[in-house]
């Protein structure tokens, strides 16, 4: 039997217990920085395959690894992210979340239970593969600064160092059984910005006698797009949103302030750091103009993710050898962050999608809604998956 056919065995083998593992996950789940029952269940789960030490780092995050035949060969790291969102659940299942308010709406319960899975097989066939393979389980990616960017500087990029990095995440939108892939640019940086834009209120029927901050804040919304428009190069995939206005004044009465709360977002950090500087003076500009002030507070957040262009055409072959080139597909820009792109940005990375719809069951809902779930048949492919993208890479030395 081939290391590719063992590894789809064990795969299916493992598949009840990545499932059974996924709904604890997903029963009880925690918020960023806040996954101390996860990450003593991780521990354990690990300790009982038979990997030890089982390393704390960056207060809620775990890093094991696997050493296969010659160990100092190459390493790999292998990413799962443990975190879930402060959202209630509406989905009525047997493992609906225990917690009200806390809700595994990203997936990271799967991932997590499949690297799990992913651990078991690569453990159960360590003597037929050269290098090492470390696994990180990771806190926060949910909320900045992100758990990568901690894991990194307490070093779980050291001692042993990975020469690359994989990560899964589920996808909704493509159907379950088949594998999304992307070189290069995928993901984009995250930065919020709240701005705050300091008038003099009044009366509404004497706006002669007031320094309107309403109509200055808009004047700032409308002219702020200019930077898209005109000062981005049109290759150059950039967003620039505004989800939250306040003007807390009523019908007949102007404020004396409007804040503002917005998202920047890039796929170049020069332009990310030129566009920032871009807004802040434009916004304080046409505030000045218009006898009021502007303030903007500038919450830096991920980088953007790049899939190293070799890495990623050798995984692509990889998983084109264990799914089938059939499916096997090309995915989109996605403007979306993630903080695996802190692993990107200082080893070679590639950052997959994992299908989980089935528009027949009804299993459609996307990310971070109340109804998210997955077809948990793609906990028999995610887990071997893995392992043999694996297996594959640690032969390129």
């Amino acid at each position: 039997m081939s290391v590719l056919e063992k590894i789809q065995n064990l795969s299916k083998q493992y598949a009840a217990d990545a499932v059974q593992n996924r709904r604890h996950l997903h029963a009880n789940p925690e918020l960023s920085f806040e996954e101390f029952k996860t990450a003593e269940f991780v521990a354990r789960e690990l300790r009982a395959i038979g990997l030890n030490p089982v390393e704390g780092i960056a207060g809620t995050g775990l890093s094991a690894v696997i050493e296969g035949r010659n160990p100092a060969s190459k390493v790999i790291g292998l990413r799962a992210d443990m975190d879930a969102l402060p959202i209630l659940e509406a989905n009525d299942v047997p493992y609906k979340s225990t917690r009200p308010g806390v809700m595994h709406a990203c997936g990271h319960d799967v991932h997590t239970s499949s690297l799990l899975s992913t651990a078991r097989i690569l453990n159960a066939i360590r003597n037929e593969f050269e290098g090492t393979v470390k696994l990180v389980f990771q806190p926060a990616e949910e909320k900045a600064p992100g758990g990568a960017s901690l894991m990194i500087k307490e070093g779980v990029l050291q001692n042993p160092a990975p020469h690359s990095m994989l990560g899964q995440h589920v996808a909704p939108n493509i159907p379950v059984g088949k594998i999304g892939f992307r070189e290069g640019m995928y993901m984009a940086s995250t930065d919020e910005l709240f701005l705050t834009v300091k008038g003099k209120g009044g009366h509404g029927a004497m706006p002669d006698q007031v320094i309107d901050p309403v109509l200055i804040a808009s004047h700032i919304i409308v002219g702020l797009q200019q930077i898209i428009s005109r000062n981005r190069k049109p290759s150059n995939p950039s967003v620039l949103s505004f989800g939250r206005f306040i003007a807390d004044g009523v019908t007949n009465v102007i404020p004396n302030e409007v804040t503002i709360q917005g998202t920047w977002r890039c796929m170049d950090e020069e332009w990310r750091a030129d566009g920032l500087t871009r807004i802040r003076k434009m916004a304080e500009g046409i505030a000045e103009s218009m006898g009021a002030t502007c303030i903007l507070e500038v919450v830096k957040g991920y980088p953007f993710l790049k899939n190293e262009p070799e890495l990623t055409r050798r995984t692509k072959s990889a998983a084109v050898q264990y799914m089938g080139e059939e499916n096997v597909i090309d995915l989109d820009l996605w403007m979306a962050g993630e903080d695996f792109a802190f692993y990107s940005q200082v080893v070679d990375s590639c950052f997959y999608r994992l299908g989980t719809r089935n528009e027949a069951r009804g299993i459609v809902s996307g990310v971070h809604t109340p109804t998210f779930d997955i077809d948990e048949s793609a906990l028999t492919i995610g887990p071997g998956l893995m392992a043999w993208l694996a297996v594959q890479e640690l032969k390129e030395v």
